[in-house]
């Protein structure tokens, strides 16, 4: 048991030297073993179980959780709460993930707070996963901040993940697709069964998704009170703008009408709408028109169909599913269809890439350059680079390297051209270190 302060490197070197699912996938065997909440009870019980003292929007789905958390969070601390926000994964640093009123965690902060778990951690049966870890960093951290509430996100799937030791007051499911196969299977509906398990007795369930198959799956569940996209909440008007989204949202309580949302995408409309009803949920009543104007005129999704370089315009897009191509596909069809356009795209081993090539029309791009994302999960380029030939995509390169093939890919494009990088949030957190830096 270590009893000294470790320095943030020494601390995240510990962090590192857990077993972590998001990096290595799962291990031989895993997905039949019985899951369990045991270990991160355990952990969160030795520290006094934080995250029982403080109230909890809980976010989870297939797609645009952690756009619909970050909204959440930016509506109430615009109304004046003191707000700890938890998502996953980060783009580049760690310390994206555990963020206190818009500003993600102090190096020193972090560090002590993995210098506690590292001590508790010796009294534990079974050693904790980096997931676990980070979750419990979380908690106690916006514990010891006062927080007034918690925005979590639910890191995969939803009744056993670590983060559904917390009872969330209001529970957030965006849409339910198919994704994380090795662990959730490839049935919608027991997928949506699975993310249902974060639907607490007497709880408020905004429910995002509204295939009429999947709906009941989140009846009954003992929540008290159950509000349907497109029924009790949603969008109307939504039609482009400059620098985004023009929309017309409604909830329970209220109608806004032609609000400014600074996210491209159809399909951001949505998480906006659902993040203001989870918002209303929490706090019980309809928020000012003026105050929601300013929060979503102000939005920010780093990652998710940014832009971060001009001539050629450079687009980042952490699609890594075949329904998040889909919907970066209809928004680069509405948006950005006039110009030619080179797709800079490195999949994850469990991804089929003839699936998501498709789904992001890639047969119509001018270039494909295909890479590796850096991650030990990752698809052999030269295999997405042979789906993409018998897709008949004209032009293919493969550059095993995320920076290198972005070079490449400037190269390749004409200023008045674009260029989007997807395929794996990995690639796109590369990417945007390369980009916003140079």
């Amino acid at each position: 048991m270590r009893t000294d302060a470790m320095s943030i490197g020494e601390a995240l070197a510990w962090l590192d030297a857990h077993v972590n699912l998001e990096v290595h996938g799962a291990p031989p065997g895993r997905r039949i073993a019985a899951p369990t909440l045991d270990r991160i009870r355990a952990l969160t019980e030795l520290l006094g179980s934080p995250e029982l003292s403080y109230p909890v929007i809980h976010c989870t789905g297939t797609n645009g959780k952690t756009s619909v958390a970050r909204m959440t969070a930016e509506l109430l601390g615009a109304v004046g709460l003191s707000v700890g926000t938890y998502t996953s994964p980060h783009l580049e640093r760690v310390h994206e993930r555990l963020v206190w009123n818009g500003d993600p965690i102090p190096d020193g902060d972090l560090a002590e707070q993995l210098t506690i778990l590292a001590e508790v951690e010796s009294h534990l049966d079974d050693r904790s996963s980096y997931f676990e870890l980070l979750t419990a960093a979380a908690f106690r951290w916006f514990a010891d901040s006062a927080v007034e509430v918690g925005v979590v996100e639910v890191g995969l799937g939803g009744r056993w993940d670590a983060t559904n030791v917390a009872d969330g007051e209001v529970a957030v499911v965006t849409n339910v697709s198919v994704d994380h196969v090795e662990f959730l299977g490839a049935e919608r509906d027991a997928i949506a069964e699975e993310k249902a398990g974060i639907v607490k007795p007497g709880a408020t369930l905004v429910l995002g998704e509204t295939d009429a198959d999947l709906v009941p799956v989140f009846a009954d569940r003992g929540q008290g009170v159950t509000i349907v996209r497109s029924t009790d909440f949603g969008v109307g008007e939504n039609r482009i703008a400059h620098g985004g989204r023009v929309v017309d949202l409604y909830t329970p309580g209220a109608s806004y009408h032609e609000v400014f949302l600074s996210l491209h995408g159809a399909h951001q409309a949505d998480n906006a709408a659902i993040a203001l009803a989870a918002a209303e949920a929490f706090l019980g009543r309809a928020l000012d028109a003026d105050l929601v104007a300013d929060v979503f005129a102000n939005a920010r999704s780093p990652g998710r169909l940014e832009a971060v370089a001009r001539e050629p315009l450079v687009l980042l897009d952490g699609a890594h599913n075949v329904a998040g191509a889909h919907a970066l596909e209809a928004a680069l069809a509405e948006e950005y269809s006039e110009s030619p356009r080179t797709l800079v795209i490195g999949l994850l081993r469990e991804k089929d890439p003839h699936e998501m090539l498709a789904a992001l029309g890639a047969r119509d791009a001018a270039h494909v350059v295909v890479c590796r994302p850096p991650s030990p999960r990752a698809l052999d380029p030269g295999v997405v680079a042979t789906a993409a030939r018998e897709l008949g995509v004209p032009h293919v390169e493969t550059i095993d390297d995320v920076v290198d093939a972005i070079d490449r890919a400037r190269v390749l494009t004409d200023d008045s051209g674009q260029i989007v990088v997807t395929g794996s949030l990995y690639v796109v957190g590369l990417a945007r270190s390369h980009l916003v830096a140079s």
